[in-house]
């Protein structure tokens, strides 16, 4: 959520903004309705500070013994009660309205943001490792199939199309990469975190998902509850309504979750194999931070993404992304993609996103510099450390060895149990 007086006062500001992510948002809508609001809000509260001049006169009126003076005055208060009784619905209103108009503005993309249209204006910032995979690549269901280790076909007669069921090796490693990736980053400062896979609707409204996403969720009939798209929407919901301390700055969390998407608008895209999925694993990192150090976190961050994918010694590189490609509640985002040998492309497998205020706005999540001072919102920022499904793919694509199985990377050795993953007898 925008601050208010930023509406205000720089409008043009705030439209450039929305006109960079490419986005439709009612600002116009919002700075007629805040005129009207205003208009009438400082109707009703003159009215009632000429209410309470008139009331108290009364006794005094009746006191000196001037009677038909303070009848008047009480005609009057009556004419001003009846104008409040008007004016002072049309005000909440109005001011409903407003909120709700707010919840469809975006955030408003950093300053270093590229212009762009498409995914093609992403700016590639950097890139590590080389292409690696076996001579003959295959893609990452062929590897499957010959090392059994998951069923699509079954995933969907359990629960329909876009769910999978791992089987055998591929359950041990899904279950490593879980425990590889949740230690990683605990090792970097973060605070392992295992939230609820229901959330409510205000959790929602805190981090951006409601109500613009709302047919991307999975919603429980007849209950404030709905599974989470990320481990994001509990974690940064955790300090909702409060206020911190500053010396608590920064908080840095990992949290491991199932994450469930109905992803409505993706039909059609990457529906081989694993590459989208409706239900998948994940770490989410995310960080609190004062407003100073927030876009420091974020390379911090991103390199803690990062490392995970240099232990595994996976190519992959780092974009910038341009307006449009942004989400609707971040300022800035860099997406990490990995090499997939057996589908020749690249796979975003995390975004790490600074949100700056726009979310703890939100989520009224705020704190104070030093005892009695004045409460501040906390930026917010957060990255995936990282989703498993492409990650799952791109490792047994690159780890292929033919007629053997899969050989596993050094760092994940231990947590799988094996060096390589063999081919069905």
């Amino acid at each position: 959520m925008l601050d208010r007086q930023l509406l205000r006062e720089n409008p043009d500001f705030v439209r450039a903004g929305i006109a960079k992510k490419k986005i439709q948002a009612p600002l116009d809508e919002w700075l007629t309705t805040d005129q009207q609001w205003r208009s009438l809000n400082t109707e009703m509260e003159s009215q009632k500070a000429e209410l309470n001049r008139i009331s108290k006169s009364i006794g005094a009126l009746m006191g000196q013994g001037k009677k038909d003076e303070a009848e008047a005055a009480k005609a009057e208060t009556k004419a001003i009660k009846d104008r409040l009784e008007a004016i002072e619905p049309q005000v909440k209103d109005l001011e409903a309205v407003m909120a709700e108009m707010e919840f469809s503005l975006p955030n408003l993309p950093h300053d270093s943001v590229p212009e762009g249209v498409t995914e093609e204006d992403n700016q590639i910032v950097r890139i590590w490792g080389e292409p690696d995979g076996p001579p003959e690549a295959v893609p990452h269901w062929d590897v499957a199939d010959a090392c059994g280790l998951f069923d699509l076909a079954r995933g969907s007669k359990i629960a329909g199309s876009g769910f999978v069921v791992y089987t055998g090796w591929g359950a041990r490693l899904q279950r490593a990469l879980i425990n590889f990736m949740i230690e990683h980053q605990v090792g970097r400062g973060y605070q392992e975190i295992y939230p609820p896979y229901l959330v409510n609707s205000a959790s929602l409204y805190g981090t951006g998902q409601l109500p613009k996403f709302g047919e991307d969720l999975y919603k429980a009939n007849d209950e404030d509850l709905y599974l989470i798209p990320t481990a994001e929407v509990p974690v940064t919901n955790l300090y909702r309504d409060e206020i911190l301390d500053a010396n608590q700055l920064t908080m840095s969390m990992a949290a491991w979750s199932g994450c469930f998407r109905r992803e409505a608008g993706a039909a059609g895209k990457d529906t081989r194999g694993i590459q989208r999925v409706h239900q998948f694993d994940k770490v989410e990192l995310v960080k609190y931070t004062k407003p100073e150090d927030s876009y420091d976190e974020l390379e911090k961050l991103t390199g803690d993404a990062e490392s995970l994918l240099q232990s595994l010694g996976l190519h992959y590189r780092v974009s910038l992304l341009c307006g449009p490609e942004m989400s609707f509640s971040n300022s800035k985002c860099y997406d990490l993609e990995i090499w997939s040998p057996g589908m020749q492309k690249y796979l975003e497998v995390s975004s790490c996103s600074n949100f700056e205020a726009f979310q703890a706005r939100r989520a009224n999540i705020r704190f104070r510099r030093e005892q009695g001072a004045k409460p501040e919102f906390v930026h917010i920022l957060n990255g995936s450390g990282v989703a498993t499904p492409r990650l799952f793919a791109v490792l047994i694509e690159t780890g292929w060895v033919p007629g053997q199985g899969i050989r596993i990377p050094e760092a994940l050795r231990p947590y799988v149990g094996t060096d390589l993953i063999p081919v069905l007898a």
